[in-house]
Parts: structure tokens; C-alpha cells; sequence
């Protein structure tokens, strides 16, 4: 799949490991390296299986997450122009081709 990101900020964390390392601690920063590289191999979404990958709901509906370590998550929105979307006009996940990260946390809090 093809990655884009919400902003330069979270591009350069996903992007620079020294970076994500403090911010995030090493074993978060491998996690997020490990689930960039998940994502950027598959095909679509639907492939993806490490890190307990769903889609979210409530406030939070339309985009899709993946664990990483402590409780903190990746999360991205569809980014296919236009999204992908069933009769009842849901996301077809396994349609969606370029994501787009949206955050890096614990969207918890």
C-alpha cells in the first residue's frame, strides 16, 4: 500500500527512528517500524493481521487501527480518491489501497 501522512510532524516520527525512539521508547518505536513495514507491503488493508488491526467507531469512525506497545496505537484513514465504499455506503477496507496516517498514541486518554 501506499503511506501518506496527516502531517510533517507525524512523518518525520514515523520516519526517523532516533526520533520515534525518544518519543515513543524503543520497544513502541520497533512496534511502529514493524506495522509501517506491515503496511506498506500488503496490497489493502484487509491483509493486514499484526497488531490486532480493526476499524474504529464512535468519534473515531473511518479510520483503522494497529497496536503497537503499552497501550498505544496506529491509526490511518483510507486516503483513495475516491474511498472505496459498500452499497451501504461503509468503507470497503479491503479495497483501500493508500492509507493515510493519522496518529500515533493512546488515543485512549
Amino acid at each position: 500500500m501506499e503511506i501518506r501522512f496527516a502531517d510533517k510532524k507525524l512523518r518525520k516520527l514515523c520516519e526517523c527512528e532516533q526520533m520515534a525512539r525518544k518519543k515513543l521508547g524503543n520497544d513502541c518505536a520497533r512496534k511502529l517500524k514493524a506495522r509501517l513495514d506491515d503496511v506498506g507491503a500488503g496490497q489493502t488493508v484487509a491483509e493486514l493481521v499484526a497488531g490486532k488491526p480493526h476499524p474504529l467507531t464512535g468519534d473515531r469512525a473511518g479510520e483503522y487501527a494497529v497496536s503497537l506497545a503499552g497501550g498505544w496505537r496506529m491509526t490511518f484513514s483510507p486516503a483513495n480518491d475516491p474511498v472505496p465504499r459498500h452499497g451501504d455506503g461503509g468503507i470497503d477496507w479491503r479495497a483501500v489501497t493508500i492509507v493515510r496516517i493519522e496518529s500515533v498514541g493512546d488515543y485512549h486518554e
